[in-house]
């Protein structure tokens, strides 16, 4: 073992799951730069470090410093406290004044900043101002040393300590002390697995209450995220057992405390799956998060109290002035003005919209929803009704006011969220003015989410959901759209006559192909605008879509490299979303001396990078999807700027773990986005991710061209592997109460249209 002491001068690479870091290094003896790898769990550039390890000849890298244990120390030379200071970590300080503070206080800098912080007024260009933003930036970054340092000792790594931070300030230590189980739901990204090393670490034995009761509570939070509303009794028993290695029956009181602390809800509701069925389970005991039963049975209350008003309310109904309408005649001046031809299930669609309280709009790309959707708002200002249109995402709400050109609006705007109370202002004693409502991309609702909008919809008003079932259901839990479907609540239309296929796009042919099981057309003198790259392994695959990027699909096509996104199926891999990030911002937006640049949690953010959020941030009014570019970024007072759409939003230090890199992105976080262009990694080492569906939903993405990298035989086991990964939902039951055969929605030949 040998010790190596110096400056963190930069970090080329860093595994947010488990700390490997790959930094260059400036020793203190010797001038040349050293490249220093290991598991480094938390080192910012500019600080100084002591590490123990072993020198290793890499036979790609060459010569490496392989880090077996790592102190981070205060600098201890003149250049290293410069560095330090310098680097950007402490709020207030860059390097121009980081040079003044060196020069005048020397080899005491760091003491006069710990305890006679008073004495920068010293320095020329700090004021009272500055000096108080230097002491906070000081504090923070100790403290937040000081908690890397104590969860370090566990195994966490410094992103996780951030966070901990963030949500819990000076208090981080006691409250992790005291009950570290709490961080598995009250701080983003931190599960049980985390939570449970820390509290095993402290002494909590393995067969504790609160251990069990915690573990119960993850895992059904784990499911949600997988898109289940509830988990059956043995299902979930047996993945706790599975999770804590520990017997079902020691497991099992823990769903009384749970019950006792009302976190959760017991049911007993008919099988859902086919497999409970198929072994002759006709009931089964659903257990359910609590915000979820509640989101389910308000979801189900209130669409069918939509159906009950307008059934008992008819007459009264703001619809009634269609009632007479010759429809005929009423289509045919419509075509005539608009100077569009509406097909038979599109006049349907309007009518049945016009008639019904609750119908869904569904069919695949180039199908006409959009000109159906716009045929019925000029029917609806024609009578002067009032009506909105939505979206759950930001870039969905735009692109759907651009094609129904009227304004739309994300779900969260529309429903006015308010970041004081935390809760939505437009709910059922303050609803939306409105007699139609219009939801846009409605495969993307989740249940909580489709549970605040129903609030905010008033009695005897309408509801459109227009969406294409066949692509991914929603990322959160529910499958809200298939399920009204399945319940026979609303009335439904699903056009099918392929409009822009007459355009000859092959993007439309092939997604349709793929949507019926069929391989897409991909012989280049046939489809001019999809293609496949046939490629065999990961890494060739990954440096062709770093050149069709950058280079061939511009110099083909004329497109910029920021109309087109790449999509992975997959997040790990060579051929994943994390490393094609690192590969397309090194090729697309390299390091230059006018580009200011700053690494925080592993991440290196670059002037001019394209970033994503992936929380919502009620305060900020950004939401988990968007992505933009950041136009902004300064490195003295730790903020940056981030243009997304036609808004700038601010970010500081701890805002950043909600920001990623957006070269290429999850097929997941495409829904609701439409891109000039789309390159799609699809390799058989994505096996666990290919699906028709995740294929066909990547598919519909692109506009102008789609380009395919990867190989035949894992295009094959993506159309053919049909299976859609069946939710536990208790929502088609719960719509189906209370409703008689007579009131089942059926849409049966409408002469008139």
């Amino acid at each position: 073992m040998e010790t190596l002491r110096g400056i963190v001068e930069r970090i080329t690479f860093y595994n947010e799951e488990n700390g490997y870091t790959v930094a260059r290094l400036a020793p203190e003896q010797g001038s040349d730069r050293v490249t220093m790898v290991g598991n480094t769990l938390g080192i910012n550039v500019g600080e100084a470090v002591e590490a123990t390890g072993q020198w290793r000849n890499h036979p790609r890298f060459g010569r490496q410093f392989q880090v077996e244990r790592i102190e981070i120390t205060m600098p201890a030379t003149l250049v290293g406290i410069e560095k330090y200071l310098g680097s950007g970590l402490i709020k207030g300080v860059g390097s121009k004044m980081a040079r003044r503070i060196v020069r005048k206080f020397g080899l005491q800098t760091i003491d006069v900043i710990e305890e006679q912080p008073q004495r920068l007024l010293e320095v020329l260009g700090i004021g009272r101002k500055r000096l108080a933003m230097v002491r906070a930036a000081w504090e923070a970054h100790r403290q937040i040393k000081e908690v890397m340092i104590f969860l370090q000792a566990h195994g966490v790594s410094s992103g996780l300590a951030v966070k901990i931070y963030k949500a819990y300030g000076k208090h981080s230590i006691e409250m992790v002390q005291n009950d570290p189980y709490r961080l598995a739901h009250e701080v983003y990204g931190i599960g049980f697995i985390t939570a449970d090393k820390i509290a095993q670490g402290i002494g909590i034995p393995e067969d504790a209450p609160e251990r069990l009761a915690a573990a119960l509570a993850y895992v059904l939070s784990l499911q949600a995220n997988q898109g289940h509303t509830y988990l059956p009794r043995p299902l979930l028993l047996q993945e706790a057992a599975n999770l804590l290695r520990l017997p079902l029956e020691k497991i099992e009181p823990a769903l009384e405390l749970l019950a006792d602390k009302g976190d959760i809800r017991r049911e007993i509701l008919p099988s859902t799956l086919g497999k409970a069925r198929a072994a002759g389970i006709a009931e089964e005991e659903a257990i359910y998060l609590m915000p979820f039963y509640y989101g389910e049975v308000g979801v189900s209350h209130r669409l069918r109290r939509l159906v009950q008003v307008a059934r008992e309310q008819a007459a009264a109904s703001p619809f009634r002035t269609f009632q007479g309408e010759d429809w005929s005649v009423a289509f045919s001046a419509w075509e005539e003005r608009s100077g569009v031809h509406l097909s038979r299930e599109q006049r349907l669609a309007v009518y049945t919209a016009l008639h019904e309280p609750v119908t869904v709009l569904t069919g695949g790309p180039g199908t006409g929803k959009t000109t159906t959707v716009r045929t019925l708002i000029g029917f609806l200002e024609q009578k002067g009704l009032r009506y909105a249109l939505a979206s759950p995402t930001g870039r969905a709400a735009k692109r759907l006011s651009e094609t129904a050109r009227r304004p739309a609006s994300t779900i969260h705007r529309l429903l006015a969220f308010s970041p004081q109370n935390g809760s939505f202002q437009r709910n059922e004693e303050n609803p939306l003015p409105l007699e139609m409502l219009v939801v846009d991309e409605a495969s993307m609702l989740d249940l909580l989410l489709t549970n605040s909008l129903l609030k905010a919809v008033p009695p005897g008003a309408h509801l459109l959901l227009v969406g294409d079932i066949d692509q991914l259901p929603s990322v959160g839990a529910g499958n809200v759209l298939q399920d009204v479907i399945d319940s026979g609540l609303a009335a439904v239309i699903r056009l099918e006559t392929i409009f822009r296929q007459a355009e000859g796009s092959y993007i439309v042919v092939n997604a349709h192909r793929i949507n019926e099981g069929k391989l897409p057309i991909v012989d280049p003198k046939v489809s001019h605008d999809f293609y496949l790259f046939n490629v065999p392994t990961p890494e060739e695959a990954a440096t062709m879509v770093v050149d069709l990027v950058k280079r061939r699909i511009p110099q083909r096509f004329g497109l910029h490299p920021r109309d087109i996104q790449v999509l992975s199926p997959m997040h790990r891999g060579i051929a994943g979303v994390s490393a094609l990030n690192v590969a397309l911002q090194e090729a697309l937006n390299p390091p230059a001396p006018a580009k200011p640049e700053w690494q925080s949690s592993g991440r290196l953010f670059r002037l001019g990078d394209r970033v994503m959020q992936i929380q919502n941030d009620y305060d900020k009014n950004v939401y988990n999807g968007d992505w933009g570019e950041i136009v902004a970024l300064d490195l003295v007072n730790q903020r940056l700027k981030v243009r997304i759409d036609d808004r700038v939003i601010p970010y500081d230090a701890l805002d950043l773990d909600a920001l990623v890199h957006a070269y290429a992105i999850s097929i997941h976080k495409a829904q609701g986005s439409e891109y000039p262009a789309v390159v799609i990694p699809l390799l058989t080492s994505h096996y666990l991710m290919l699906r028709r569906n995740l294929l066909y939903t990547a598919v519909s993405r692109a506009r102008k061209l789609v380009v395919i990298v990867g190989s035949y035989r894992a295009l094959r086991i993506a159309v053919s592997n049909q299976q859609t990964g069946q939710r536990f939902s208790g929502l088609v039951g719960r719509l189906r109460e209370g409703l008689s055969a007579g009131q089942k929605v059926t849409i049966g030949d409408k002469k008139t249209v």
